[in-house]
C-alpha cells in the first residue's frame, strides 16, 4: 500500500484502501437514514435504501443494482422489513470510505463537459445547473464562473474545477 496515494497494487490493478470517515461524514450518514426512512419506521426498506443511496453516493441505483446491493451490504437473510440505523451505517461508511474524490471530481468535470472540448465554458455551466438545479438564477451562475475562471479566458481548466471542488471554505473564515 502506497500511504500518500491511498491504494494499494493488486494482481489486477490497484484496490482503494478504505479511509476512516470524519465526524461530518458520519453525521451526514445518520441524517441521511432519518431523512429517508418514510413514515419514520425505524428502519429502511428497499426503496428507502435506494434514495438514500442516491442521496449519499449521486446516483441512482438501477432495480437490479438495488437488489444487488442488498444482498452484498445488507444481507437479505437479515433483510425481512428493512435496515436499522446500526447495518446502514456500517455499510455505507463500507461504500463511502471507498469513495475516490478526484475520481468523483473527474467524473463530475467530465459530464459537464458536453462538448468534450475538456474546459467549461460558461454554456456548459449553465446548460450543467439547468439540468440539476434550475431554480438557480443565470446571473448567480455567471458569477460562479467569473470567479471560477481564474485566468480570464472564458474557460475553466480541470485545474480550477478540481481547485474549486476542494476549496476548504472553513480554513478562510
Amino acid at each position: 500500500m502506497s500511504a500518500n496515494t491511498g491504494f494499494k497494487l493488486g494482481d489486477h490493478g490497484y484496490n482503494l484502501v478504505p479511509r476512516n470517515l470524519s465526524e461530518d461524514e458520519k453525521k451526514m450518514l445518520s441524517s441521511v437514514f432519518y431523512r429517508v426512512d418514510a413514515g419514520n419506521k425505524g428502519y429502511l426498506d428497499s426503496e428507502d435504501i435506494k434514495v438514500a443511496i442516491a442521496e449519499v453516493m449521486g446516483y441512482k441505483p438501477s432495480k437490479f443494482r438495488g437488489i444487488i446491493i442488498i444482498y452484498r451490504f445488507f444481507h437479505f437473510t437479515y433483510f425481512i422489513s428493512g435496515i436499522g440505523l446500526d447495518m446502514y451505517l456500517r455499510a455505507m461508511t463500507e461504500k463511502v470510505s471507498k469513495l475516490d474524490l478526484d475520481e468523483q471530481i473527474r467524473h463530475t468535470f467530465m459530464a459537464m463537459d458536453f462538448q468534450c472540448h475538456g474546459f467549461l465554458t460558461v454554456e456548459d455551466l449553465r446548460r450543467a445547473f439547468s439540468e440539476v438545479a434550475p431554480h438557480i438564477p443565470a446571473h448567480s451562475i455567471d458569477t460562479a464562473f467569473r470567479e471560477l475562471d481564474r485566468d480570464g479566458d472564458g474557460r475553466i481548466s480541470y485545474k480550477d474545477f478540481d481547485f474549486m471542488m476542494k476549496y476548504d471554505v472553513q480554513s478562510h473564515i
